[in-house]
């Protein structure tokens, strides 16, 4: 933003718990990620002041079914949307509104899911309104690129705690915090399932990442910090001290000739 066999034996890890995808379920899910991909391409051309995040949200959903798929959140345990909108001290969780308009000098979250033929994909970005202040740039890039050097670690071999450490390593020297309270996930037939990824952690611990892991490293980086507050909607997660909040995320197959990105346009 449970669980689920597959008739393979040998690809189900017993004792983690972790469902491995074979080379042909990786590619159902790069299916739907790549919808995934398209879908914030096109929102990332519509980002400016005045428009409404509901407005985001009818255009996404109506892209999502025109390419044979349904919307993954919308539903989700009573989640009223497509997409996630969460705009400047939104963490996570924004539910899009005709009265929730974008200005400039705003950064918005966008988190979407698809599913296609029973397989999800899963991906956030954060897009600059207009311009910005100069500590929110900073925010953004350094929050995407702690992403990029979190799926660096994704390697059969490595283990949790080095994908959690490079993020954290990577922030903190900004000044900025890593929440929490939400974590990534392993992604399949079900939007969450196993294993946990935890943004934050201590390198050479935590479960060892295998062949076949597919999963969402999403992290949700602070401007001041970690703490979160969920508003009364029971879905908007908001920072503690109000300040900044970026979120960047994709969809991981952890392979053996290294990590696949499954949730963006190219190969």
């Amino acid at each position: 933003m449970i669980f689920t066999g597959v008739s393979e034996a040998r690809w189900k890890d017993k004792i983690l718990g972790v469902i491995l995808k074979t080379p042909d379920q990786i590619k159902r899910i790069r299916d739907a990620g790549r919808i995934v991909g398209e879908v914030h391409e096109a929102l990332e051309k519509m980002i400016e002041p005045g428009i409404s995040t509901k407005e985001l949200d009818a255009f996404a959903e109506s892209m999502i079914r025109k390419r044979g798929g349904t919307p993954t959140f919308k539903g989700y345990r009573g989640f009223p949307a497509t997409l996630c909108t969460s705009r400047n001290e939104v963490i996570v969780h924004g539910i899009p509104s005709s009265t929730d308009r974008l200005e400039e000098g705003d950064i918005i979250g966008i988190d979407l899911g698809v599913t296609l033929q029973g397989w999800i994909g899963d991906a956030a970005r954060t897009w600059k309104v207009g311009k910005i202040s100069s500590r929110a740039d900073q925010l953004v890039e350094s929050t995407r690129r702690s992403l990029t050097l979190a799926i660096e670690q994704s390697v059969p071999g490595n283990r949790l705690g080095d994908i959690g450490n490079a993020i954290q390593t990577h922030v903190e020297a900004f000044g900025f915090s890593v929440v929490r309270d939400f974590v990534g996930h392993g992604v399949g037939r079900h939007l969450h399932e196993d294993p946990q990824v935890r943004h934050f952690g201590i390198a050479g611990q935590g479960r060892r990442l295998k062949e076949g892991m597919v999963i969402a490293i999403e992290p949700m980086i602070n401007e001041g910090v970690y703490d979160i507050e969920v508003l009364d909607d029971d879905w908007t997660a908001v920072t503690a001290d109000r300040k900044l909040s970026a979120h960047w995320e994709n969809t991981i197959a952890i392979t053996a000739e290294g990590p696949k990105i499954l949730t963006e346009v190219e190969d």
